[in-house]
C-alpha cells in the first residue's frame, strides 16, 4: 500500500468515526422521553438541578434512593448547559455510550493490533443493544461506561509487558471506574469486577493478577472517589442505609417485590436481539474467549468469564429488566473483534446473510402493521412505526450490499465498517420512527395543551395513577393521591407531600381557587358522576388532563385518537 493510499485510508476512517459521532448525539433529543424510566431519570435530574440540593436526590420532590446520584449529577449538568429539553436529559447516556465505544477500540488496540482494536470499535458501534441503550435514558449505559473502563484498565494493566509504570497507571484507572460504576449503580461496580477475577482466575488457573493491582493507592483513590458521598447522605437522611443497601441490592436480588420478574431464559432473546447484526457470530466469540493466548495471562479468558457472569448474575436475579445484561456486550465486542481478524472474506459473507434475511423479513411483515391497532395503540403510531422499521430495513441492506461487494474484493475492513454502519442506521432509524408510537407513553402533549393554563402557583394532582414524564415536561413536581408504588419510602418520611386517598383529594380539589389533576378514565367517570367540576383539557385512550371551570376562561379540548 502507497503512502497517499495510507492517508487516504485514515482520512477516510476519520470522517466515518466523525460523522457516526454526530449522528450518534445528534438524534438525542429527536424523541420524546416516555415513561417510566426516561421520566424518571430525567425528574431526578431536573429536581436537583432546580433544588440545588446534589446530595439528596428527590423523585418528584420525594425522597428517592433506589440508585446513587452520578447519574443525577450528569443530569443536572447537562440541563444547566443545553438547557430542560430531551437532548439533555439523555446527553449522559448518548456521551457514555459513545465512550464506550472508544474505550472497546483502544483496549482492543493496544492488548492485540490496530486492526483488532478497529474491529471491537465497530462490532461496539453497530451492536443494537450498545446503540439502542445509548439513545435511550436510563442509568444502565453509564455503569456500563465505567464497568468498560475497570474492564479495559484491567486488561491493560495486567497484559504481558506492561512496566511497573504502565500497570500503576492502568490500575489506578480501573480503581477509578470502579468508583464511577458504583457511585452509578451500587454494589455490582465492586461486585461484577470482583467476580470475574475470581471465576478468570479458576478458569486459568492464574491467581498472579491478585498480586499486580496496587491495591493500597487503588482502595484509597477507590474510597476517596465512592464513598463522600455515600457518607453525606447518610447523615442528612438516617433512613438511606437500609434502605438503599438492604432494599435495594439484597431484597432486589433475592426476591421478586420490585415486581421485575422474568423466567431464568428472559436474557436469551434479549442477547440474540441485541448482539443484531453480529448474532450469527455469537458462537465464535464465545469459542474464542476460551482460547488460550502465548503468554501467561489470558484476556481472552478473562472476557468469557466476564460476559457470562454478568449473563447468569442477573438471569437468576429476582429483578429482571432488558438493559441489565448491557455491559457483557463490549466484552463480546472486544472478544468478536479480536476473532475478526481471522475470519476470511468469504467466511464473513455467509454471516453477512443471517441480518439481511432478518430485515428483509422486517420488510415483508411492515404491510400488515394495521392488524395491531387497536384502542390504546392508534393506526397512526404504528404506521409511523412501520415507516421508521421500513427505512431502517432498507438503509441496513443497502450497507450489506456495499458490505457484500467489499468482501468478494477481500477488503475486510471497509467491509465491517458498512456493516456496522447498517446495524447503527438501522437501529437509530427504527427508535426514530418510534416517537410517535411512544408518546402514548409521555406526557410531551399533555404539558403542551396544559402548560398555557397552569400558573406556577397552581396545584398538579395526579390522582391513581403517576406518568413519570409528566413532572418533567410540566417543570414542576406533581402530588400524589392515592399512589404510592416505588414513592413509599419518600411518602412515609414526608407524608404531607401526598394525599392518601380519593375522598382527601376531592375535598382539596373543592377547597382550592384553582387547580389541575391527571386521571384515568375510569377515575374521570366516577369523579364526574359524582358531581366534582372538572374540565378536560387533554383527552387520549388512558389518561386525562383536567382543570377546574374557574381556572381560566374556557378554552378548546386537545384530544388525541
Amino acid at each position: 500500500m502507497t503512502l497517499n493510499q495510507k492517508l487516504l485510508r485514515h482520512s477516510g476512517g476519520l470522517v466515518f468515526w466523525a460523522c457516526l459521532a454526530i449522528v450518534w448525539l445528534g438524534t438525542l433529543g429527536q424523541r420524546a422521553l416516555i415513561t417510566p424510566d426516561e421520566g424518571r431519570y430525567a425528574t431526578l435530574s431536573l429536581g436537583m438541578l432546580h433544588s440545588g440540593d446534589w446530595i439528596t436526590p428527590r423523585l418528584n420532590n420525594l425522597l428517592y434512593f433506589e440508585k446513587p446520584a452520578m447519574q443525577y449529577w450528569a443530569g443536572a449538568i447537562a440541563f444547566k448547559l443545553f438547557g430542560i429539553n430531551e437532548f439533555a436529559a439523555r446527553f449522559w447516556p448518548g456521551l457514555t455510550g459513545l465512550l464506550t465505544v472508544a474505550l472497546v477500540g483502544l483496549t482492543g488496540r493496544k492488548l492485540w493490533s490496530p486492526a483488532a482494536g478497529r474491529n471491537a470499535a465497530l462490532v461496539a458501534a453497530g451492536c443494537a443493544w450498545i446503540v439502542g441503550n445509548s439513545h435511550f435514558l436510563t442509568l444502565d449505559t453509564g455503569v456500563t461506561f465505567f464497568l468498560t473502563a475497570a474492564l479495559s484498565g484491567f486488561l491493560l494493566a495486567q497484559r504481558d509487558g506492561a512496566d511497573t509504570r504502565k500497570r500503576l497507571f492502568w490500575n489506578l484507572f480501573m480503581w477509578a471506574a470502579m468508583a464511577g460504576a458504583t457511585l452509578s449503580k451500587g454494589l455490582i461496580g465492586i461486585l461484577i469486577p470482583g467476580t470475574t477475577l475470581a471465576l478468570y482466575s479458576l478458569l486459568a488457573r492464574d491467581v498472579r493478577p491478585w498480586t499486580r493491582m496496587n491495591w493500597l493507592p487503588g482502595l484509597a483513590l477507590f474510597l476517596v472517589l465512592s464513598v463522600p458521598w455515600f457518607v453525606l447522605v447518610s447523615q442528612q437522611n438516617p433512613g438511606f442505609a437500609r434502605f438503599f443497601f438492604i432494599h435495594e441490592h439484597f431484597q432486589r436480588f433475592l426476591t421478586t417485590e420490585h415486581r421485575r420478574t422474568g423466567p431464568v431464559w428472559y436474557f436469551v432473546p434479549l442477547l440474540l436481539a441485541g448482539f443484531l447484526p453480529w448474532t450469527s457470530l455469537l458462537p465464535a466469540t464465545l469459542r474464542a474467549g476460551w482460547q488460550r493466548e502465548p503468554g501467561r495471562f489470558q484476556p481472552r479468558r478473562l472476557l468469557l468469564a466476564w460476559s457470562l457472569f454478568v449473563f447468569v448474575f442477573f438471569s437468576v436475579s429476582g429483578s429482571k429488566l432488558p438493559s441489565y445484561i448491557l455491559p457483557m456486550f463490549p466484552a463480546l465486542a472486544l472478544l468478536l473483534g479480536r476473532e475478526l481478524e481471522a475470519m476470511t472474506a468469504p467466511r464473513l459473507a455467509r454471516h453477512l446473510i443471517a441480518p439481511a434475511l432478518l430485515w428483509l423479513a422486517v420488510l415483508a411483515a411492515l404491510p400488515f402493521h394495521a392488524r395491531f391497532a387497536s384502542a390504546e395503540t392508534p393506526p397512526a403510531a404504528l404506521h409511523a412505526l412501520a415507516v421508521g422499521l421500513g427505512i431502517a430495513a432498507i438503509l441496513f441492506l443497502l450497507c450489506a450490499w456495499f458490505a457484500w461487494r467489499a468482501l468478494r474484493r477481500d477488503e475486510r475492513g471497509l467491509a465491517l465498517a458498512a456493516w456496522a454502519l447498517g446495524g447503527f442506521l438501522a437501529v437509530t432509524a427504527g427508535a426514530l420512527g418510534h416517537n410517535t408510537y411512544g408518546q402514548l407513553k409521555s406526557s410531551k402533549a399533555v404539558a403542551v395543551a396544559a402548560a398555557p393554563l397552569l400558573t406556577p402557583a397552581t396545584p398538579v394532582f395526579s390522582v391513581a395513577m403517576y406518568d413519570q414524564t409528566l413532572p418533567f415536561y410540566l417543570r414542576r413536581p406533581v402530588t400524589l393521591v392515592a399512589y404510592s408504588d416505588e414513592f413509599a419510602f419518600g411518602q412515609a418520611a414526608e407524608p404531607d407531600k401526598s394525599l392518601p386517598d380519593i375522598a382527601s383529594f376531592i375535598r382539596r380539589w373543592r377547597e382550592l381557587p384553582a387547580a389541575a389533576a391527571m386521571m384515568g378514565p375510569g377515575t374521570f367517570t366516577t369523579l364526574s358522576q359524582g358531581g366534582l367540576p372538572m374540565r378536560v383539557v387533554y383527552r387520549d385512550a388512558r389518561r386525562l388532563f383536567v382543570i377546574k371551570p374557574a381556572l381560566r376562561p374556557m378554552e378548546p379540548i386537545s384530544e388525541t385518537a
